[in-house]
């Protein structure tokens, strides 16, 4: 049976991919107000790109993985994966930009990305949930279906993204710090966002990655899990966004 089509084409070019993915999330900064819940993710995406070119940027032949030999393979593989990552989430924007429909694990936070009574460091871990339990493992996925392997072969690769992920998830914490009041213990915002966890979201997004490549010769199957998945994170979105200003 053919390989189930559900996901993106393979990149013909990882670095020039990877270029053109991050001057489109540039491009964006500009194009929304900061108080736009969607352009406050795309700002944390940008800023933390920033802080550490290596960690979520180019990724070829610096930082993690910079040596040669394995190390540098799997950094470049990293970079490609980010590109897949960063393309899932454009892709996203394209689509609600022409009037179509986001993608569940999105949803919350495009129907909210005004809402006065969201904040931004709400907006922020919505994003991050998104990104990272939907949008990563169709991008692991994807870069299996590309390399003609499965994903235990990308899981260094996976393990770098994570790290620079972490930068996002730090970025949440600036924007707890920035804003008009501090987060005491019993403050259900507070609570609220302490009940996400990144290195659980992390291995969810492995599992999942997982079992879709498996799934690959059962389309039925494969999209029955998908759109669980992407149910599924899109839940915990909307907790994420529940209005506490």
């Amino acid at each position: 049976m053919a390989e189930i089509q559900l996901f993106a084409a393979r990149p013909e070019d990882d670095r020039r991919a990877s270029d053109s993915a991050w001057r489109r999330l540039d491009a964006l900064r500009a194009d929304r107000p900061d108080s736009d819940g969607v352009a406050l993710f795309n700002r944390l995406c940008l800023s933390a790109a920033d802080d550490n070119e290596a960690s979520y940027g180019d990724g070829y032949g610096t930082g993690h993985g910079s040596g040669h030999g394995s190390g540098h393979a799997a950094a470049r593989e990293a970079s490609a994966l980010r590109s897949a990552l960063v393309e899932r989430y454009l892709a996203t924007v394209d689509a609600v930009a022409v009037g179509g429909r986001a993608p569940a694990a999105w949803r919350p936070l495009f129907q909210y990305r005004r809402h006065p009574g969201v904040r931004p460091a709400q907006f922020a871990l919505a994003g991050v949930n998104a990104h990272i339990g939907h949008d990563l493992p169709l991008a692991t996925v994807d870069l299996c279906r590309a390399r003609g392997c499965e994903p235990a072969e990308l899981e260094t690769a996976f393990a770098l993204v994570g790290d620079a992920l972490a930068l996002l998830v730090e970025r949440v914490g600036d924007e707890v710090r920035a804003g008009p009041d501090t987060l005491r213990v019993g403050d259900p915002l507070a609570h609220l966002l302490g009940s996400w966890n990144l290195e659980r979201a992390l291995e969810a997004a492995w599992s999942s990655a997982r079992v879709l490549r498996g799934l690959r010769e059962v389309p039925p199957l494969a999209e029955e899990f998908r759109e669980r998945m992407d149910a599924g994170v899109g839940l915990v979105g909307r907790c994420l966004l529940t209005p506490y200003g």
